[in-house]
């Protein structure tokens, strides 16, 4: 299993319009290229004070996985112009880490308490 993770940063005021993009736009298309291999992705969010820090990791079965979604320079970043027009900066390449343990975990909660999401 391969995760590969990437980082863009946007200010305040862009940050919704670009969690929007990304949430209604950017994933959707990924999903709708259905590519053999790939899991799904985790979105997350960090505020910095004067700007905020959006991170994805995508899970896929390994690098030629990879290799369709983004090419053969897999680790070349994905950024739509949408994207780019909104972000303030964002990681050129994304990292990738070869998955050597991953423990699915039984999640017990107190009734009432928030999913995670």
């Amino acid at each position: 299993m391969i995760c590969r993770i990437w980082r863009g940063w946007a200010s305040r005021d862009n940050a919704r319009p670009y969690e929007e993009l990304l949430r209604y736009s950017v994933i959707p298309g990924i999903e709708a290229r259905k590519i053999a291999g790939f899991g799904h992705i985790d979105i997350m969010r960090r505020d910095l004070g004067n700007e905020i820090e959006f991170a994805t990791i995508m899970w896929f079965d390994d690098l030629d996985a990879v290799k369709t979604f983004v090419g053969e320079d897999y680790e070349v970043s994905h950024v739509p112009a949408a994207a780019r027009a909104v972000l303030s900066r964002f990681d050129d390449r994304a990292t990738h880490y070869d998955v050597i343990d991953r423990r699915e975990q039984e999640q017990v909660r107190p009734v009432g308490s928030r999913r995670w999401v």
